[in-house]
């Protein structure tokens, strides 16, 4: 599950800042060029106990700046690729929107068609409706996963199970062992199981694999020669941007660090895929210009519904704070009255990764992190990053 840029006790100290005037408040000018050196600071220091390393793109009307810090690979001290790939977990979702908000411009697809009609028998008999849409905009209801996996939340499982892997069907079913969270369409729970079903609804509406739309309808056309949605027992990652490290307790009671660069993609639709900084800007700017979508589809990717965020995950912030965030694919990040970005945050084991942007696209922002704890990158450091990308307060 991507871990979003709220959800830490800094964020009363953000909201402060932001909400202490209208000047303050006012996001950058996409035509103005990006800041350099607030960049760059926003990411000296590195490596670090909690960070070994940091890819930033920011590219937009007003120009284009790259950056890296700390080390690719601690192991031997090679430095960090600015175009090398990394997991981005939960961005996924944003590609598997997409590809279905095609399929909906396409007629292949009702966005208020439900799964019980796309995927027969995947939800249990009499469960209650649940459309694509919900899916999409995770106001599902749909159980969640807690206690139905072998993982304890650990760094030293991850680095002893980094292989292991589950597939879609298996993934579904071990949910919605549990029982639903609320009635669809109520309120707004982030929820990776939505994606599970909504890449299974991919396949069994073309008739082909996940991987196989993602590449026709997406990274080809645009030429992201570096995103890909891998199988479940492909664990390499080829030209790596950073080794991802974690770090353990070692039986005799050592602490060091287990490389996990090598890990199943076994997250798929949901939180699977694999990309780039350079490939990340141009899927995004591509979106966010209508280059994907017809204008129906593209009014759904800023639909936020008008209801309650139940345990306020990823929505705690600013003025809409507790209420939904999450529109038909993307996530709307409203720090203050004024300030409004979207885009998705994504994290793996070792990867804390987002892409967001202005509404129109003239300022974009990639980052991505190598944290060293399962809890990924602290939210000060992505937040650095994010200021000096928007021109938003500091802390």
């Amino acid at each position: 599950m991507g871990r979003g840029l709220a959800g830490t006790a800094a964020i009363g100290a953000l909201v402060v800042a932001l909400t202490a005037g209208t000047a303050a408040a006012a996001p950058a000018a996409g035509a103005t060029p990006p800041n350099a050196a607030a960049l760059r600071a926003s990411i000296t220091g590195l490596p670090t106990d909690q960070l070994t390393s940091a890819v930033v793109l920011v590219d937009g009307d007003g120009g284009r700046w790259s950056g890296t810090s700390g080390v690719g690979d601690p192991a031997t001290g090679r430095p960090v690729k600015a175009d090398g790939e990394f997991r981005i977990g939960s961005i996924s979702k944003v590609f598997t929107a997409t590809v279905l908000l095609q399929l909906a411009a396409e007629h292949r697809v009702d966005l208020d068609g439900t799964v019980q009609q796309y995927l027969p028998g995947t939800l249990p008999k009499g469960y209650p409706d649940v459309t694509v849409r919900q899916l999409l905009n995770h106001t599902s209801g749909l159980p969640t996963g807690q206690g139905q996996f072998p993982d304890d939340g650990t760094p030293e499982w991850f680095a002893a199970h980094a292989s292991d892997s589950f597939t879609p069907q298996e993934v579904v079913r071990r949910i919605m062992a549990n029982p639903k969270q609320f009635d669809p369409g109520t309120a707004q729970q982030y929820n990776g199981v939505n994606y599970y079903l909504a890449g299974l609804v991919i396949e069994q509406v073309t008739g082909r694999t996940f991987a196989q739309e993602l590449g026709a309808r997406i990274v080809r056309p645009l030429g992201l020669h570096h995103t890909s949605a891998p199988a479940a027992d492909d664990t390499a990652l080829p030209n790596p941007s950073a080794h991802a490290v974690l770090t353990v307790t070692r039986p005799d009671g050592s602490t060091g660090l287990a490389d996990v660069t090598r890990q199943s993609p076994w997250p798929w639709a949901e939180g699977g895929m694999i990309s780039t900084a350079p490939d990340l800007d141009r899927f995004m700017s591509a979106l966010l210009h209508g280059k994907l979508l017809p204008p129906a589809q593209q009014a759904e990717l800023f639909a936020v519904p008008d209801v309650p965020n139940v345990r306020n995950n990823h929505c705690d912030i600013g003025p809409t704070a507790g209420r939904a965030c999450f529109s038909t694919g993307l996530m709307r990040f409203s720090p203050a009255p004024g300030v409004e970005f979207w885009g998705k945050t994504g994290s793996r084991p070792g990867y804390t990764s987002a892409v967001f942007a202005t509404r129109d696209g003239s300022r974009e922002l990639v980052y991505s992190f190598t944290p060293t704890s399962r809890a990924g990158a602290p939210f000060a450091a992505q937040y650095r990053v994010a200021a000096a990308a928007f021109d938003l307060p500091a802390l």
